[in-house]
C-alpha cells in the first residue's frame, strides 16, 4: 500500500483524508476551534449520583458529563473531585461520556480542563504510523507534533479523492456496478436504502443474480458507513431479496464490517428483512458536523476566500442569521484564520430575517 494522510484546509476547518493510491479509505472533518472533546482530561466534580442510571453526573469545564459506575463512579459522593477522560462526545442534549479509569489522579484544584485529547491528524497518524502527512497550510503544519513525517504542499487532493469527499455530503451515493444507496439519519437510527439499479433490471435470469449483486454491494456500503462515521443503530434495506436469502448474507455483512476500527456488529435481520448494525458512537457523525450554524458560517468563509482569490483588493461582507454570526464569533480559530490568510477582517452583518443557516455575500461598503 501507498498510504498517505492528506490535510486540506480552509478558515477554521481541515479535511483530513487517508488516501491509498488515490482511493479514500478514511476521512475526518476537523474544526480546531470547536473540538469534540474526545480524549480531553478534566478535573471534575461529582454533582449527583443517579442509581437508576448506574452512574453519576460530573461537572467538567464547560459541560456536565456522565460517569458510569463501571468507569469509576461507584461509591463516590457529591462534591468529590476526580480526574476524568472524555470517552464519547456530547450528543444533542446529552453531555459527554466520561471515564476515570487509567487517568492519573489530581490532588487538588477546581473544575478545569487539564489536557486536550489528540486531534484527528494525530489519531490517524497513530493508526497509520508509516504514512506521510501532507498539509496544504504551513501554519497548521507547524502545530502538528509529527516531526519529519509532515510536509507542506498545495493541491493535496486529486480529482478522484475530492469527488469521493464531496459525495460524503450527499444523501445518495453511487456504488460500483450501477448500485446506489440512500442514507437517511434520524434521531433514533440511520436508515440506508440500497438500490441495485440496472444491475437487477429485466429478465428472470437477472433476478437470480440478486444475492450476488447484494453481496458485492456490502464492502462499499460498509466503507460509506465508516467514511461518514455513521453510528448508533443502523438499518439497511437490501435490494429485492426474500427474507430467507437475506439471512444468508449475514456472514457477508460481518466480513464487510470487519476492517472498521470501531468494530461495528451485525445483529441480524428484522421480521421486515432489514439488516441491523450497531456501531459505537465516539465522535460526532459527519452529517451532524455538516449541519447547523457553524457549518453554514464556515461555508461562508470558504466563499469569502474564493472571492478574495478572484479579487484580492477587498473582502465581501457576510450577511447572515444571528445564529451564524454567533457561531463564528464563538469559534476562536475561524475568523482569525481568515484574517491571517487575507490580511483583512471580514464584516459580519446580522440579519434576523434570514433562515437559520442562510448566508449571502455582498459588497462591503465599510
Amino acid at each position: 500500500m501507498s498510504v498517505s494522510i492528506r490535510v486540506a484546509t480552509s478558515p477554521g476547518e481541515a479535511q483530513v483524508a487517508v488516501v491509498d493510491d488515490n482511493r479514500l479509505i478514511d476521512y475526518v472533518l476537523w474544526r480546531p476551534g470547536a473540538p469534540d472533546g474526545v480524549g480531553d482530561i478534566h478535573h471534575g466534580r461529582i454533582i449527583a449520583q443517579v442509581p437508576g442510571m448506574a452512574g453519576a453526573f460530573v461537572a467538567i469545564a464547560g459541560a456536565e458529563g456522565f460517569l458510569p459506575e463501571s468507569e469509576g463512579a461507584k461509591g463516590l459522593t457529591s462534591g468529590t473531585m476526580l480526574a476524568v477522560r472524555v470517552t464519547r462526545a456530547a450528543q444533542g442534549t446529552k453531555g459527554p461520556r466520561l471515564s476515570a479509569r487509567h487517568v492519573d489522579p489530581v490532588s487538588a484544584g477546581s473544575v478545569a480542563l487539564l489536557q486536550r485529547g489528540p486531534d484527528p491528524v494525530a489519531r490517524l497518524a497513530a493508526r497509520f504510523p508509516s504514512a506521510p502527512v501532507i498539509v496544504d497550510d504551513a501554519a497548521l503544519a507547524a502545530t502538528l507534533r509529527l516531526g519529519a513525517r509532515v510536509t507542506v504542499a498545495s493541491g493535496v487532493f486529486d480529482e478522484d479523492v475530492a469527488e469521493a469527499i464531496d459525495a460524503l455530503a450527499r444523501s445518495e451515493v453511487d456504488l460500483p456496478g450501477g448500485a446506489s444507496v440512500s442514507v437517511w439519519p434520524t434521531p433514533a437510527l440511520v436508515a440506508i436504502d440500497v438500490d441495485a439499479g440496472g444491475s437487477l433490471a429485466g429478465s428472470a435470469a437477472a433476478k437470480v443474480r440478486h444475492q450476488a449483486v447484494n453481496r458485492a454491494i456490502l464492502p462499499p456500503l460498509a466503507e460509506q458507513i465508516r467514511l461518514r462515521n455513521l453510528s448508533g443503530a443502523i438499518v439497511v434495506d437490501l435490494a429485492g431479496l426474500s427474507p430467507r436469502k437475506r439471512a444468508a448474507l449475514g456472514p457477508d455483512f460481518s466480513a464487510a464490517l470487519a476492517s472498521d476500527p470501531l468494530h461495528p456488529r451485525f445483529l441480524g435481520f428484522t421480521a421486515l428483512g432489514l439488516a441491523e448494525i450497531v456501531r459505537p458512537r465516539i465522535h460526532p457523525p459527519l452529517h451532524e458536523l455538516l449541519a447547523g450554524p457553524l457549518a453554514a458560517g464556515l461555508a461562508a468563509l470558504r466563499a469569502v476566500i474564493a472571492a478574495f482569490h478572484q479579487d484580492p483588493r477587498g473582502l465581501p461582507a457576510i450577511r447572515t442569521n444571528p445564529a451564524v454570526v454567533s457561531a463564528l464569533q464563538a469559534d476562536p480559530v475561524a475568523l482569525p484564520d481568515l484574517a491571517r490568510r487575507t490580511g483583512r477582517q471580514v464584516t459580519l452583518k446580522s440579519d434576523p430575517s434570514l433562515p437559520a443557516t442562510v448566508w449571502v455575500l455582498e459588497k462591503d461598503n465599510g
